[in-house]
């Protein structure tokens, strides 16, 4: 069930079997010792295989509270009337949901996810780039997406990141990804990454920037006391929800 649709709640597998919750909790523990499939909440996803990111729906229900909780935290650094560009990702999602309590927001994202999130707040501008879109998270990537944002100088660019290395060194599953962050970037007067402690430690295919790029980390946890000083080091704040904003100094 769980090959056929990639993931499947413990309620839909005790009724398909016609077997109590508590059986199936049992029944697929060894299944997630062995790297089978995933535990979330409620239910289990089917394991990727390594190195590929899993489909934007499946992360929209990976860290819920952790992504919640970086939002909350973006949502305290931007106030009414900034301007903030947003690349596509799950976390950036939850972001845009925490950023509709603020308005006159002067929006620009590649993500028709997160456009459509903003744009119905009284007094934002929301604008979306061209380009190819992707079928797995409906977000445009290409030469006019990134000759779109280079008309915009905005106050903070959010990215929402694939991995962080042990070495601090950012990254990102897919190319047109990465390249899309480096315009961004460019555009910016801060860069903030947003980031769950997941990231730590783990590796995409391409590299984004320089860690001297970059001006805040938001995680829901501090990182790896390893990672913490190559971040001091290249003067970047780091922000959670146990600190808010702070740096190692």
């Amino acid at each position: 069930m769980v090959r056929t649709r990639g993931d499947c709640s413990i309620s839909e597998l005790a009724n398909a079997l016609d077997v109590s919750d508590e059986t199936i909790r049992r029944t697929i523990k060894p299944m997630v010792t062995e790297g089978l499939v995933e535990k979330v909440h409620g239910g289990i996803l089917l394991t990727e295989p390594g190195g590929q990111e899993p489909p934007f729906s499946r992360r929209m229900q990976e860290h819920v509270k952790e992504k919640s909780a970086i939002a909350e935290c973006i949502a305290e650094l931007v106030t009414s009337g900034d301007s903030i560009m947003l690349d596509t990702g799950s976390t950036n999602a939850y972001i845009a949901r925490a950023l509709r309590r603020h308005d006159n927001l002067s929006v620009v994202t590649n993500c028709t996810e997160i456009a459509r999130t903003l744009a119905p707040v009284p007094g934002n501008r929301v604008h979306i780039t061209g380009g190819e879109l992707r079928a797995d998270d409906s977000a445009s990537f290409g030469p006019s997406a990134i000759e779109f944002v280079r008309q915009f100088q905005v106050k903070y660019a959010i990215l929402s990141i694939g991995a962080i290395t042990i070495d601090g060194d950012f990254m990102d599953f897919h190319l047109e990804e990465a390249e899309f962050s480096r315009a961004v970037i460019a555009q910016a007067q801060q860069v903030i990454v947003a980031a769950d402690h997941s990231k730590f430690g783990s590796r995409a295919f391409v590299r984004i920037c320089d860690r001297q790029l970059i001006n805040i980390l938001v995680s829901d946890k501090a990182p790896p006391d390893g990672v913490s000083q190559v971040f001091h080091d290249a003067d970047i704040t780091i922000m959670t929800p146990s600190t808010r904003l702070s740096s190692f100094d």
